[in-house]
């Protein structure tokens, strides 16, 4: 019988430990470490969030009970307080810079966007982790709350995030925005939390279109109509028009022309006023985009559901981040063994699966991939044979 590494460790070998060790001596403070390595601290992490474990003690006790399979893991024993230490003062950085190799990586084998257009598809969206203040002071929110914000860009080819911004409850959305590089000719679609322009005219000047909703407050004036098609009609499409603003703060600001769409949802019946900077795509492509918008919103369910982003191992501001940021590269893990592998299975699926079988020795595929039956292994006596 061949021999295999645990399921554990096959999915820490898609983490190139070469580039792990160069970024860990490049992000490093204080005395250097010896019986606690990063490695381990990252391995450590990583089995929190697969088993989904909600303290160190629970984390700790689940690698000492398995002490003879540890070796192909590349780590030793792990002691709490010295794990502890580690979150606490060893830089965040080290993981937010593996998330960016595992990004470059996952890109690869990451399938397109459902969209005709070639052009890349970004989604921006925000969400709120709720802290405890007297244990989170750092995090103040208000008086009585503690809060950090996730801002996230999700990229639609696989869905990964492609870039994760880690700031206290008090920044907005618009103001992350306006700091992201975004590339040129993507079309990025965002709620009406980023309606800026300020920043819309910095789009249009870097070549980047934008998809949000259009504010009911906002004035403008209406400077084409172009004329709806019976078919655009019947997918939900109202109005085209093409629009200035008309504030003193739109003019100056914005002084381009904008394109403004209206939708009803054939399907609710829920009307909506989009904003757009592109003006080649179809109208009712346009209420596509900001529907596949919704994306980023199940992303952010689904790291609160199946990861550990909501109840942390250390109450320091890098304890925190380091835990995020782990969070993030154990998503890219599961997206990358699914996209290289064309696994049909959602990666709620594949982390259920991984989750009750981390330390068996089976290969990972046959797990995933599961074959089925062979009706010649059956017994001829469990046969059913009827003279």
């Amino acid at each position: 019988m061949a021999h295999h590494s645990t399921i554990l460790a096959q999915l820490l070998k898609l983490v190139p430990r070469h580039e792990f060790e160069a970024l860990a001596g490049r992000f490093h403070e204080g005395r250097r470490l010896r019986s606690m390595t990063r490695w381990a601290q990252f391995v450590a992490l990583a089995l929190g969030q697969l088993s989904g474990r909600c303290g160190l003690r629970d984390v700790v006790a689940d690698l000492a009970a398995q002490p003879q399979r540890l070796y192909h893991l590349g780590v030793g024993r792990v002691a709490r307080s010295s794990l502890a230490r580690v979150n606490a003062r060893q830089p965040h950085e080290l993981c937010e810079a593996l998330f960016g190799r595992l990004l470059s990586r996952c890109r690869v084998h990451a399938p397109r966007h459902g969209f005709r257009f070639r052009n890349r598809l970004l989604s921006l969206d925000s969400t709120t982790i709720d802290l405890c203040l007297s244990m989170f002071p750092w995090a103040k929110f208000r008086r009585t709350k503690g809060v950090v914000k996730l801002h996230v860009r999700l990229d639609h080819d696989g869905f990964p995030p492609e870039f994760m911004k880690v700031t206290n409850g008090r920044e907005s959305d618009i103001e992350a925005a306006r700091a992201l590089s975004l590339p040129r000719g993507s079309i990025v679609a965002a709620d009406r939390a980023c309606l800026d322009f300020a920043w819309i005219n910095h789009l249009i000047s870097q070549g980047i279109f934008l998809v949000t909703r259009l504010k009911k407050r906002v004035r403008h004036k209406v400077l084409v109509r172009r004329p709806v098609q019976e078919a655009l009609r019947k997918r939900g499409v109202t109005c085209d028009q093409t629009i200035a603003f008309t504030s003193e703060r739109g003019r100056t600001r914005c002084p381009h022309p904008v394109r403004r769409v209206g939708f009803k949802d054939p399907e609710t019946g829920e009307r909506r006023v989009l904003l757009t900077t592109n003006f080649k795509l179809s109208a009712a492509t346009i209420a596509d985009i900001y529907k596949s918008r919704w994306q980023v919103e199940l992303f952010f369910k689904w790291i609160k559901q199946s990861l550990r982003v909501k109840s942390f191992v250390g109450t320091s501001r890098n304890a925190v981040l380091t835990q995020l940021w782990i969070a993030m590269c154990v998503h890219l893990l599961l997206s990358f063994l699914k996209f290289a592998n064309r696994i049909a299975w959602s990666l709620h699926q594949i982390l259920r699966v991984l989750q009750l079988n981390l330390f068996d020795r089976r290969p990972i595929m046959d797990l995933l991939k599961p074959k089925p039956p062979d009706p010649s292994d059956r017994q001829p006596q469990l046969a059913l044979k009827l003279a």
